[in-house]
């Protein structure tokens, strides 16, 4: 049985003792309610309850329901907790007759008690026991709670499947609060979101009552099983725990078909979603994490294709995705070709290092069950290519696909493979990174590409990647220049490294099935003066392992870095001086990158497009407790406004010392209702600020719509001050941003 059913078994015992004793208070109230002909009110049930309080043996009213006793249904149904029966007595569902089972489980109304299905008490309703919050109920109580409630105006709400759909108005659901606007908006435009159909991020556990079901602990994987389940009962916020789930149930029931993922508890606040998916006609194991967002880091997919006849979980995943969780707290969080290993023995061999991220690109996603943006996908890498992986990890994902014929690379791994590299060997890389120590590496320009085509190559270099060259520049030996390129999605094919059986490295390439070659991706490119002007070239191009190499005189070199720091489009004839028709160019040019960066990313407070804005991750800046909550600012972003370009503002330290300032206030301003914000389901919490000339103020948002309005009153006394305090000051640049915090549990 799971935790919330040995409670609910406690609790019944526990009743069942004092049944004698309750007796005659219950004949007592019962006697009072006929007596009124009518509608018991609150006070009636109160006294009640005060006369039975004078019992000696009254129950503890923080360990149960204040209310035990049964009460006449449709007079006070739901003001007072009804008399729970015993699952013991329940075999089957007590509306539609059918048996329950592993998968079937029981629900008790929270308004009359009885024991149903999910799809008989799929309602809930808000009730006077509960304190005003709602609780499962089923159908025939909820139709008498509904007459008994005065009609109300109409009102949006969220539906089981967490969409905010207006179209499905007549569905039989329970109004939410009301939204408010703060009269501290700066722009009405922000808080305009009618058009936007706002997906609720669940990024995590938060927000889904797991700690009433499970432990505070920071691991909850046991040595000798899987971690607890978690359930849905079919009522949005209602889930079930089961502690020491039997793997060989879980294992059918996902080869069964189950169309929704297995959901693990890893801890409290991180989940893991595990389910069987036929992906290009390979079985795999799909694994993914929710709720590495919280802590800065993004969700990461795990697809491993299964063994013959596997029947048992890669538990080992979960434990990586733990690890994971704990780096990311301490601000050690991976990125997009960026290598994590395992510390020892891996998924039943030694041979697994670690996991290479990546982001999936031209690749199918068809039939994948994905966490929301940003997230990463892992792939395994052998013990022999993890020199390859943290020195030039473009080199391994490329080479990946070319051995599973996968353009880029594939999204899946395979267990107990053989290793695509072998001994370093002879290598031009061996000159440019040290692989004993890793003190240097080729250096890398965000966004910076290498096309071939016929007769010309093309180097593009983003406008917005001027400092990273510069720091590659100001580094680099003055008779060299090798900079690592990255993968480059409008091309169809591209250059890859093959080591053979003897150890050779050779330059092949990969394309995109039946499509014509025209435009061919490098993976670096070097440029060397070590061309002599007797030689009788201009400049001298080829290709080396899975990159290019151009040969230049000492001038070129001079003027091309010239070029660069002055950023300014520069070209080099190659080919022999006496044969014109055969030379070729290479051309390095500057570009406005079309910036990728948060792609699918919206905000918590309108459900605005996050897409191209750049924003900075935030560690261990700003973190309070209350109430055995957490509420951590994981993110700022940069919005500009008019003719400026989406971009950090200046990085002054005044500028980080006022946004510190606003974050810092923010926290402290919604401690004291981490709680009731956490449980209303808002566990991602947007603030959006503006400086600028003509106005100043914020908005603060969650799950698309603004905070309510208790929220707002509180964060109004806090945060006007020190928004006004900049914003006073005339002069200063108009900025934008908003940050992103997180409630989570405090878990140890």
């Amino acid at each position: 049985p799971s935790k919330e059913d040995s409670v609910v078994e406690e609790k019944e015992l526990e009743e069942s003792r004092l049944e004698q004793q309750e007796q005659s208070c219950s004949s007592e109230v019962t006697a009072m309610g006929s007596s009124d002909g009518g509608d018991e009110t609150a006070d009636s049930g109160e006294g009640a309850m005060g006369d039975c309080a004078a019992s000696p043996v009254d129950p503890d009213n923080e360990s149960s329901p204040v209310g035990i006793l049964s009460k006449d249904r449709g007079t006070v149904l739901g003001e007072v907790a009804p008399v729970w029966i015993p699952d013991a007595q329940a075999l089957v569902c007590m509306k539609c007759g059918v048996k329950f089972t592993f998968t079937k489980r029981r629900h008790h109304c929270r308004a009359c008690g009885k024991v149903f299905c999910a799809l008989c008490s799929s309602l809930k309703f808000r009730l006077t026991h509960l304190d005003g919050k709602e609780g499962r109920v089923c159908i025939s109580c909820h139709s008498t709670l509904i007459k008994r409630t005065p009609p109300r105006g109409k009102r949006r709400v969220w539906f089981a499947d967490e969409i905010l759909n207006k179209q499905s108005e007549s569905a039989p659901t329970t109004p939410v609060r009301g939204t408010y606007l703060s009269g501290s908006l700066s722009d009405k435009s922000w808080a305009h979101s009618s058009a936007v159909l706002f997906l609720q991020e669940a990024c995590g556990p938060y927000g889904w009552g797991t700690t009433a079901l499970v432990s505070s602990s920071a691991n909850l994987i046991p040595l000798d099983g899987l971690p607890p389940i978690l359930t849905s009962t079919g009522v949005k916020g209602d889930y079930t725990v089961e502690e020491q789930p039997s793997e060989m149930l879980l294992i059918q029931e996902l080869e069964s078909g189950r169309p929704k993922p297995l959901v693990f508890v890893l801890n409290a606040n991180l989940l893991a979603m595990v389910k069987l998916v036929n992906y290009v006609n390979r079985k795999c194991w799909c694994v993914t994490t929710k709720g590495m967002h919280a802590v800065g880091q993004v969700e990461v997919v795990v697809l491993l294709q299964c063994l013959p006849e596997e029947k048992s979980f890669p538990k080992d995943i979960f434990s990586h995705f733990i690890q994971l969780y704990r780096d990311s707290l301490t601000g050690k969080v991976v990125k997009h070709l960026s290598l994590s290993l395992f510390g020892s023995r891996f998924l039943g061999t030694e041979e697994h290092a670690g996991f290479l991220y990546i982001r999936s690109t031209l690749q199918s996603l068809q039939g994948l069950p994905l966490p929301n943006q940003p997230y990463l996908f892992g792939l395994l890498v052998h013990r022999a290519e993890v020199a390859w992986a943290k020195a030039f990890p473009l080199r391994l994902m490329l080479r990946l696909g070319a051995e599973y014929r996968f353009y880029p690379c594939p999204l899946y791994s395979v267990r107990l493979r053989k290793p695509l590299f072998g001994e370093i060997g002879h290598t031009i890389m061996r000159l440019l990174v040290d692989f004993r120590n890793y003190r240097y590496s080729l250096p890398m320009v965000p966004g910076l590409t290498v096309d071939l085509e016929a007769q010309r190559t093309c180097i593009k270099i983003p406008t917005t990647g001027y400092n990273e060259l510069m720091k590659a520049l100001n580094k680099s030996n003055e008779h060299v220049l090798a900079i690592g390129a990255c993968f480059n999605e409008t091309a169809d094919s591209h250059l890859i490294c093959v080591q053979g059986e003897d150890g050779q490295y050779q330059t092949q390439a990969i394309s995109i099935h039946n499509q014509p070659r025209k435009v061919t991706g490098s993976c670096f490119f070097i440029f060397s003066s070590a061309l002599k002007a007797s030689a009788g070239y201009l400049a001298k191009s080829s290709i080396v392992e899975d990159g290019l190499m151009v040969q230049i005189t000492v001038e070129t070199m001079a003027e091309l870095r010239r070029s660069l720091r002055e950023m300014k489009d520069y070209t080099v004839t190659c080919g022999r001086l006496d044969q014109s028709d055969s030379q070729e160019l290479v051309c390095v040019q500057w570009a406005e990158e079309k910036c990728t960066v948060n792609k699918g990313v919206i905000s918590p407070i309108d459900g605005k497009s996050m897409e191209s804005i750049s924003s900075t991750k935030m560690f261990q800046k700003s973190e309070y407790k209350e109430n055995g909550k957490i509420i951590r600012w994981t993110e700022v972003f940069f919005l500009q406004r008019g003719d400026h370009p989406k971009g950090g503002p200046s990085d002054s330290a005044e500028h980080n010392r006022l946004t510190e300032r606003i974050a810092r206030a923010f926290c402290l301003a919604l401690c004291p209702h981490l709680k009731l914000l956490k449980e209303d389901g808002m566990a991602k919490l947007g603030l959006r600020v503006a400086f600028e000339s003509q106005e100043v103020g914020f908005v603060a948002g969650s799950n698309g719509q603004p905070l309510p309005a208790q929220y707002l009153n509180a964060l109004d006394s806090v945060l006007i001050p020190v928004i006004h305090s900049r914003g006073r000051k005339r002069g200063k640049e108009p900025i934008v941003m908003e940050l992103i915090f997180y409630i989570l549990e405090n878990i140890t």
